[in-house]
């Protein structure tokens, strides 16, 4: 199993960062078939081979996410899709 874990700090509110969380979770749930909701302030996703969570602070929003032996081969292409979305969001 492969694991991702980026960290984002940010000057946003908690709502303004959860909505480029929001459209982050979008486009990656799009390209990759990901499920997601919300439970609080952290926003919980998984399909088959990948399960995680993107938990959202006043400062910081944190990626975490398990991958599956077949995406685990697609990580670093995963871990630059998002990071590109969430520095896009977090700008």
């Amino acid at each position: 199993m492969a694991s991702i874990d980026i960290r984002r700090k940010h000057q946003h509110s908690l709502k303004e960062a959860k909505a480029a969380v929001k459209k982050t979770a979008a486009a990656i749930g799009k390209k990759f078939g990901i499920e997601s909701e919300w439970d609080g302030d952290t926003l919980l996703f998984e399909r088959p081979g990948a399960s995680g969570k993107i938990h959202v602070t006043d400062k910081e929003v944190r990626v975490t996410a398990e991958l599956g032996f077949l995406l685990g081969a697609l990580k670093p292409m995963i871990e630059k899709e998002i990071q590109g979305h969430l520095d896009k969001g977090l700008a």
